[in-house]
């Protein structure tokens, strides 16, 4: 996810005892014997919520930042997940920016990372590669473009795996799978009565789309290709974030249906699947604001990072120095839409115990 302007689509929201089986999916059993690890690497696709370092060039590393969230704060969810199973720690798999106008100093011409397995990148939407902040943005007017992000979009993310893998996974990849944010921000930002923008319905027909596009993916490039453990996280609740509740009521109604559309898409589009675990992040996320007391939080509407002092005003390049005043270790959000690094873990821990109800080692 990126942080987004509202109407500017261009600116931007245990095993059981005798099988395993998931509350949602059918789920392979894994692990072998108990000493032989499930799975030997991970890998990741998505967007800047498993972002692990695309846009770490060398100015935004000098700054302390490369994660969207609060940097130097702590591992973001697929790190902590892959660190809990003894995994090598992911890295990018692509890593550069082509920033331009005021954010020229940000710019690094993008390299591939041959070793790297982590393919998720801030700004991708599951199919089209014009996600927030991508350069292609400025010939529509739309200043955040000049950060420059690559944006590549989760369908060519899996492509570049399979072409760099021999077209196969070997089965003990630990494949995780998190999308959809940025296909909410830019339909909503289009919604508008201007020729070229889409009505309100339009938009929650698109995030249905989107979220059947990411299904169909995960089956057909994913396990189709030898995949067996595909951990698929649905979309959170947007219309929670700092960002939404800076918007009227009917927005946020608005952004909710969205990200309800996009998740009974893919949800449906999943269902019954094989070597699938679906984790439930929107209901988790949502009894979390609810309870937050509960779940450790001390804020859940404030961002934590002082994006009035960071230029871009984002988390990518927020760090713990640049932090609101007072204690923010258990805020909920870094920026606008951002986790923090508490909710990481709170996001990773939950992933794990879901792993874990299905046999996952």
């Amino acid at each position: 996810m990126n942080f987004p302007a509202f109407r500017s689509a261009r600116r931007c929201a245990a095993a059981a005892l005798t099988a395993c089986v998931a509350s949602f999916a059918l789920v392979a059993c894994g692990g072998g014997d108990d000493d032989t690890p499930a799975y030997t690497t991970t890998v990741s696709f998505g967007d800047s919520l498993s972002d692990v370092g695309t846009y770490r060039t060398a100015t935004v590393a000098q700054l302390g930042g490369g994660k969207y969230t609060v940097n130097g704060g702590g591992p973001i969810w697929v790190e902590r997940v892959a660190a809990d199973r003894g995994l090598a720690a992911p890295c990018a798999a692509q890593v550069g920016l082509v920033s331009s106008g005021p954010l020229a100093a940000f710019a690094q011409t993008p390299t591939t990372q041959p070793s790297c397995n982590g393919y998720a990148q801030g700004g991708a939407r599951v199919t089209n590669p014009v996600g927030p902040g991508n350069a292609a943005l400025l010939a529509l007017g739309d200043s955040s473009g000049a950060l420059g992000q690559l944006t590549v979009p989760v369908t060519t993310q899996m492509d570049r795996w399979l072409a760099a893998n021999g077209g196969r996974f070997n089965g003990r990849e630990l494949v995780l799978v998190l999308a959809g944010g940025n296909d909410l921000f830019i339909n909503l930002g289009s919604i508008g009565a201007s020729p070229g923008q889409i009505t309100a319905q339009q938009a929650v027909a698109n995030m249905g789309v989107a979220g059947g596009e990411l299904a169909t993916l995960v089956r057909t490039k994913l396990l189709a290709n030898g995949a067996k453990f595909v951990v698929v996280v649905n979309l959170p609740d947007v219309s929670l974030t700092p960002f939404a509740l800076g918007l009227d009521a009917p927005s946020q109604g608005l952004i909710n249906t969205m990200s309800t559309t996009f998740n009974t898409q893919l949800a449906a589009g999943l269902n019954g699947v094989a070597d699938v675990l679906y984790v439930d992040a929107y209901t988790r996320g949502r009894d979390q604001a609810a309870r937050a007391s509960f779940y450790g939080f001390t804020n859940v509407a404030t961002p934590a990072c002082n994006l009035a002092a960071l230029q871009p005003s984002t988390s990518l390049i927020c760090t713990t120095s640049t932090l609101i005043p007072g204690d923010t270790s258990r805020y909920a959000y870094a920026d606008g839409v951002h986790p923090t690094p508490y909710s990481h873990q709170l996001l990773a821990d939950y992933v794990l115990a879901r792993m874990s109800e299905v046999g996952w080692r």
